[in-house]
């Protein structure tokens, strides 16, 4: 067959069945991303004869004597595409995996397709933007910045890889050939409790091109954690490599390896197993009661609380007299919140590549976390720390998901086995239903205040879903029972906490990280005591929340490293409230519509209160330009950006002159990782440290080799001057290197103290008293992130959090039968928002703060804001209605129930 792509002409022939997708990939051209193959998400679309195309649904050789267009074709004569400079001067991305596929279809629109995007755009979806820089890009607004010497911190700064995601030459995990690769498919059990008997291999071996099946029996026996934290004693060792016991629908049960994917999925199938079904729970309050199923039989050393009531932490905190407090307050609400299930769903699968080079283990993976990761695979399979790498190259989005090892370690095992490479990759169905989620919470509140709104008293009892597996499910019961309890000063609260097992899908860590659950049930409770004592929301948060001078107290008076360096909750009540009173001027539909208005709060103490470090190397290379070496990785962050802003601004360059390695255990210092909002305020105090530290051996040196006081030497971006006198940066790397003092520094950073940010969120929108259908007319979010020191990614990661905050609230829902398999493990079932359901566009304000412990001022700002959202929409939803929607999920089927309730019970 003859093939035609990107103005070239091939001859191959595809396999059977094989789709365009995996045989342009073959081919080499990578920009074709897998997100689905289903159809659903559009990462993979490229142009046939101009027209663009999901090639995940079009056979191969149907493209036969067709013209086939990639991304990498889509530029001419060495310049770019309109549409792909479009892109880079919108910043029309984040971790870009979507990109190439959004920019074949949005290059192919005419001006009567660009009228209605709505349309056009919806087979192709983003889970990191928001889609609002895709807008702009595709109408051609420009939101990047000019890169001014010295001038870095508060500009628009584009990030390095831009051009390389809008060409599809950036390289993700998969993005690569490797001679030899074997192909790892994995064997799940269907049963959400049950003891494995017997596994027969011999007919999954007889499959042409197996080389090898994997159980139980041929694993190490070794208890782990598949959370990385850099204080592994934070989380249970409850998991085994492969285990003789499942608990839970989609467990890994046996590995197969073979030289196709396709001899791997068959291998798989021909497996036979023998299961001993066991009783199963999948209530958190059933698992705790007496007499329930045990999930995890284990001792002391698996460190899980009580495991006999399937608990794996608990938490009793007390601070005053809660009953005291109740009984001098005029006005009482209590409820049980709840908050359901629900995913990532980045557009990069987990999925990793394993080989030997010389008898040293080699990990090429998508993880927010390659140092810890390469920590646990020694541990795992008694290996010195020398022999192992660990590295990322750009990753595909993570939100949380990826702070997880759930490919790297079976991978590891197989070619540790093989000798040979191992890529394993998990398809979108996987994803849902064998790796991690949000931990469904349920809260009981009850708050009290007297009739001036002064809080009296606060309790909460939050029971946590942490599902067969307790990765994250300690930490995010901690996290969940802090900062939304301490953001309010009251005399009395009191705080019970449990994280429990059951036979579900494992939670883990995501966006909010179990912050997000217990904020959504506060929140929602203090605008209800506000309601009846008829209080403004606004006013009722002002009158209650903490100052600058307070201690912030949650369960505990105990004291925490967890500080005010700088304070501008006021501020962004302020902003928000003004702009919902000034409006937008957008009116709700004509026809049976009600109008409501909410706004909730959220306070986040950025950097995990276990361990976070890191270490920067900073140094001037020979071509005159700055080299920096930090292991965060990148998936979206803007970290890197940020990173290349802190170094120009302190040594008075241009980010462009900065070159930056990362997320490599060979090639960078010791990171924890990219999570809990630590990329800015860790390693970009470390990057500070080095930034100040190369700064003054620079002008030290100039000093002293020119023999001039060091008061006359002066750093300007691309020399240094000492009197008359201009030494390029080159000229000072080569004086330097014949000196013997080259000009490179290492420095380290803590994640202590940890500062605090503030979010406020407020909606106005419609409701359709008929269907249950919410239209957003104003979205308003207020941030105090300290100095912003990237305007526009910052705004972009707000408009990125408020659009999955509305899809985890009004579209997303994991949906599970009575035996614990998930019914709607696909895009299309399990929807995201694509363009058309992002509302108008969030109005973002800044409060004008300067933290005193973050990198030039600044804060965290990527996880923060998502933690008012699904709050701020459920009280604006009930101060349309009248009616209080109690759970997090507010689809219009559960409105027009809860209206049609309301309505007959007004009528009785």
């Amino acid at each position: 067959m003859s093939y035609l792509v990107n103005g070239k002409t091939f001859s191959e022939e595809p396999r059977p069945g094989q789709c365009l997708r995996t045989f342009l990939r073959e081919m080499g051209w990578f920009g074709v991303k897998k997100g689905c193959d289903a159809g659903d998400c559009g990462a993979c679309t490229v142009w046939l004869d101009g027209v663009p195309v999901h090639r995940c649904l079009i056979p191969a050789f149907r493209a036969d004597g067709h013209k086939v267009t990639t991304i990498e074709g889509l530029a001419q004569n060495g310049e770019l595409h309109p549409m792909q400079r479009a892109f880079m001067q919108a910043a029309g991305f984040q971790c870009g995996f979507c990109t190439a596929g959004m920019i074949m279809t949005a290059a192919s629109l005419n001006e009567e397709d660009i009228k209605d995007l709505p349309r056009v755009l919806k087979g192709n979806l983003c889970r990191c933007t928001g889609y609002h820089a895709i807008e702009d890009a595709i109408h051609g607004v420009k939101a990047v910045e000019e890169d001014i010497p010295g001038k870095s911190c508060g500009a628009g700064l584009l990030a390095p890889a831009a051009e390389g995601i809008v060409t599809g030459k950036v390289r993700y995990t998969l993005d690569t050939e490797i001679e030899g690769l074997l192909h790892l498919k994995l064997a799940r059990s269907p049963h959400a409790h049950a003891r494995i008997t017997a596994i027969r291999k011999d007919a999954a071996l007889a499959v042409p091109g197996v080389r090898g099946v994997y159980t139980w029996e041929d694993v190490p026996q070794l208890l782990y954690t598949s959370a990385t934290h850099d204080d592994y004693h934070v989380d249970p060792n409850d998991t085994y490599l492969l285990d003789k016991v499942v608990r839970f629908v989609g467990q890994r049960v046996a590995a197969v390896v073979a030289e196709s994917e396709g001899a791997a999925e068959e291998g798989c199938r021909k497996l036979e197993i023998d299961y001993e079904l066991l009783p199963a729970v999948f209530d958190p309050e059933k698992a705790m009661s007496a007499g329930a199923p045990i999930i995890h039989d284990k001792g002391a050393e698996s460190r899980i609380r009580r495991p006999g009531q399937n608990i794996l932490l608990e938490i009793h905190g007390n601070v005053g007299d809660v009953e005291a407090g109740f009984k001098e307050a005029d006005a009482i609400h209590e409820g049980t919140y709840t908050t359901h299930r629900v995913q990532h769903a980045h557009l990069e699968t987990h999925c990793s590549i394993t080989w030997l080079d010389q008898d040293r283990l080699n990990v090429r993976t998508s993880s927010q976390t390659p140092y810890i990761t390469k920590q646990k695979l020694c541990y795992l399979f008694n290996l010195m720390p020398d022999s192992v790498r660990v590295f990322c190259e750009r990753v595909g989005g993570g939100f949380g998901g990826k702070q997880e090892v759930l490919t790297e370690d079976i991978c590891a095992f197989a070619t540790l086995k093989t000798g040979r490479p191992v890529k394993l990759e998990f398809t979108r169905e996987e994803q849902f239903i064998a790796s991690t989620t949000r931990h469904p919470m349920s809260v009981r509140m009850k708050v009290g205040a007297r009739r001036d709104g002064r809080l009296t008293a606060m309790q909460l009892r939050v029971v946590s879903n942490t599902g067969a597996y307790g990765n994250h499910g300690g930490e995010t019961l901690y996290a969940a029972c802090g900062e939304a309890v301490a953001v309010y000063r009251c005399p009395n609260k009191k705080v019970d906490g449990y994280s429990v097992y059951t036979n579900m899908l494992p939670a883990g860590a995501i966006r909010g990280y179990g912050m997000t659950q217990t904020i959504f049930a506060v929140e929602c409770a203090m605008d209800e005591l506000a309601r009846a004592l008829k209080m403004d929301p606004f006013e009722f948060r002002r009158l209650n929340v903490v100052k600058p001078d307070d201690q912030m107290i949650a369960e505990s008076e105990a004291a925490t490293d967890t500080e005010f360096g700088s304070y501008g909750l006021d501020q962004c009540l302020d902003l928000v409230q003004a702009a919902l009173t000034r409006g937008n001027g957008v009116k709700r539909p004509d026809g049976d519509w009600l109008e409501g208005q909410g706004m909730a709060i959220s306070m986040h103490g950025a950097v995990p209160p276990t361990e976070h470090r890191s270490e920067a190397r900073l140094g001037l290379g020979e071509d005159g330009n700055y080299h920096l070496a930090i292991g965060t990785a990148e998936f979206g962050n803007g970290t890197t950006t940020v990173h290349r802003q802190i170094v120009s601004s302190v040594l008075n360059s241009t980010a462009s002159r900065v070159q930056v390695i990362q997320s490599d255990t060979d090639r960078t210092g010791y990171d924890t990782g990219a999570f809990a909002s630590a990329g800015t305020v860790v390693a970009g105090n470390a990057v500070r440290l080095a930034a100040e530290a190369l700064r003054e051996r620079m002008l030290s040196f100039a000093s002293k080799n020119y023999a001039v006081g060091r008061d006359a030497c002066r750093l300007e971006h691309d020399a240094i001057f000492y009197n008359d006198t201009r030494v390029s940066l080159a000229d000072l790397f080569e004086a330097s290197r014949k000196a013997g003092r080259l000009l490179e520094v290492v420095r380290k950073s803590y994640g202590t103290p940890r500062s605090i940010t503030f979010q406020v969120q407020g909606f106005r929108i419609a409701v359709n008293r008929t269907t249950g259908e919410i239209v957003i007319l104003q979205s308003v979010h207020g941030a105090d992130g300290g100095v912003i020191i990237n305007p526009m990614q910052c705004k972009a990661q707000i408009e990125g959090s408020v659009a999955q905050g509305l899809g985890w609230s009004l579209q997303e829902k994991m949906v599970f039968d009575d035996r614990g398999r998930m019914l709607n493990p696909t895009f299309r079932n399990y929807r995201i928002p694509a363009y058309a359901d992002v509302p108008q566009r969030t109005e973002i304000y800044f409060a004008n703060t300067h933290d005193a412990f973050g990198p030039l001022g600044a804060k965290s700002m990527s996880e923060a804001p998502i933690y008012p959202i699904a709050p701020a929409l459920a009280n604006a939803l009930t101060n349309a209605t009248g009616v209080r929607f109690y759970d997090s999920s507010m689809t219009p089927d559960r409105i027009y129930r809860r209206i049609f309730e309301s309505t007959e019970r007004g009528r009785s």
